[in-house]
């Protein structure tokens, strides 16, 4: 019998790509991240928001949890709310995926408990340029730093006594969207010691530069050096934990945004253009997770997975209808390992009832149409429904180069190519209220080919030079059930005379081809 050690939720890098083993198995977290506020009140979950969930089909939920209420006095660790999680997810039988709320939350250190809160001496906050304090906590306060790492080696040591035989927790995430809001750096008189001196040996070897940061790095200095100081200090924090318990742990990224200057978006948090400073400098974290509420989603998760060593992991994104499609993509073309929009609860939600985070958008300078549920839920439960029954064959072509995700953006459609064949995709003109066009494919056989997609066509042409021609064996709409196929209707004639139409409700096919002279 294996250990439990052994059935530890693991992440490992086998054949080219990276896979997330849950009880032994590969796993792909069909997510949803529920509100900020939501996980302080056990009744609240209760009724507000495991029943809105039921109707999903998601096997995981993300979940945050609190320093300022685990540790309210310092020393004193109070684990009600986590072990109430934690029964209520096993009752739903869901996974889950923990943020820690510690130092820093979405720039900011709005959770740390409120004896830190008050000795701002000890813990000392980051300066404007203009030498105003900020309400963020310095990255170079080692007193803060070790408070945290303290705090969440506790918390780790905790999970471990109440879940290490169960698994239900997945992964942790520390802490959230890190980075300086309004700066580009700490310009305490610390940091400014720091950022006169001699860059760090580790960044020195890798970027083969010398000298102070600004010598170093120019015009990117600033931000350099708050990655460096961040990543450091997660590093002690997740290596504390680790420590107790060693779950698969990550760190989540706030995008850059116009107008693309350190400081409108979180300075040093880890996006694709300061991951190398953070793998180095973090290497308790196993991956970098993108926030994705921009609209060019098919861009950030090329960037995210751009050389092969960091896997995609989407703990947020979006949750307005037009971007459902998004999941099919983000499994077909780039292997994620968890999609997972903002706010999940609220995903049935009409619009006219769901503005609590319309302001915040417009606030954070992020698209406040990303926040709003028109209509999202059915779209998105049907996706799940269909990609958690078929997760067996997904994870057989995963990294074969016989699996691959499209997504509409501006262009009328795409053409897919396949060993025998090229596939050619026309894409529905958008339509308010649905999803976009999208989808992915895969290919069986050389000719047989599982078709899921939204708001498309498909048409199998000849490969280019090939001038032999393509029909259809037969088509059968249908669905999975636990990774069997199970057939409904067999198109022909009108259905399937000319091209294969998709209508908004996802669907899956199977179709087999041949050719002939």
């Amino acid at each position: 019998m294996m250990s439990n050690i052994s059935l530890m939720p693991q992440l490992k890098k086998e054949n080219g790509i990276f896979n997330l083993y849950v009880d032994g198995n590969p796993f792909i977290a069909l997510a949803g991240e529920i509100h900020n506020s939501s996980a302080s009140d056990l009744n609240y979950m209760k009724h507000k928001v495991w029943p809105q969930l039921r109707e999903l089909h998601l096997n995981t939920v993300i979940v945050p949890v609190y320093w300022e209420l685990i540790e309210p006095m310092q020393g004193e660790f109070d684990f009600h709310l986590v072990d109430g999680i934690i029964e209520q997810a096993q009752e739903e039988n869901l996974r889950l995926v923990f943020l820690w709320f510690g130092l820093w939350k979405n720039g900011k250190s709005s959770y740390v408990p409120s004896w830190v809160k008050r000795d701002y001496e000890t813990y000392f906050r980051a300066v404007y340029q203009n030498k105003e304090s900020s309400d963020t906590i310095s990255p170079l306060c080692e007193k803060a730093v070790e408070a945290d790492a303290a705090a969440f080696r506790y918390f780790m040591a905790h999970l471990k006594k109440v879940d290490g035989d169960r698994h239900t927790v997945i992964m942790v995430q520390v802490e959230n969207e890190i980075g300086f809001l309004g700066s580009d750096r700490d310009y305490s008189d610390h940091a400014n010691e720091q950022f006169n001196d001699s860059i760090p040996d580790e960044l020195a070897a890798i970027f083969g530069k010398v000298g102070s940061w600004k010598e170093a790095f120019a015009d990117d200095a600033e931000e350099y050096f708050m990655a460096f100081h961040y990543a450091r200090a997660i590093e002690r924090i997740a290596s504390s934990g680790s420590d107790e318990y060693a779950l698969p742990m990550f760190v989540n990224a706030w995008l850059e945004q116009f107008p693309w200057k350190p400081g409108s978006f979180p300075s040093g948090g880890p996006i694709a253009k300061v991951m190398q400073i953070w793998k180095v400098t973090a290497p308790t974290i196993c991956l970098y997770a993108p926030d994705i509420y921009v609209p060019n989603f098919a861009e950030v998760c090329e960037e995210y997975t751009a050389g092969n060593d960091n896997p995609l992991f989407i703990p947020e994104t979006r949750r307005d209808v037009a971007s459902v499609t998004n999941v099919f993509y983000a499994i077909g073309k780039h292997n994620a390992l968890c999609f997972s929009p903002f706010g999940i609860e609220s995903i049935f939600a009409p619009p006219s009832k769901d503005n609590a985070n319309i302001e915040l958008g417009l606030a954070l300078n992020i698209d406040f149409s990303a926040f709003v549920s028109n209509g999202t839920g059915p779209y998105l439960a049907r996706s799940y429904e269909l990609l958690g029954n078929m997760q067996a064959i997904i994870q057989k072509y995963r990294g074969t180069g016989k699996m691959t995700g499209f997504i509409q953006n501006h262009e009328p459609g795409c053409i897919l190519s396949f060993t025998k064949y090229d596939l050619k995709v026309n894409y529905q003109r958008r339509q308010e209220g649905k999803p976009v066009s999208g989808g992915l494919v895969i290919e069986a056989s050389d000719n047989e080919f599982i078709l899921v997609g939204i708001g498309c066509s498909f048409e199998f042409l000849p490969k280019r030079g090939d001038t032999s021609k393509v029909d259809y064996i037969s088509i059968e709409e249908g669905t999975f059930v636990k990774d069997k196929w199970i057939r409904g209707r067999v198109l022909n004639g009108d259905e399937a005379s000319y091209r294969l139409a998709v209508g908004s409700n996802p669907s899956a096919f199977c179709v087999e081809m041949y050719q002939y002279r």
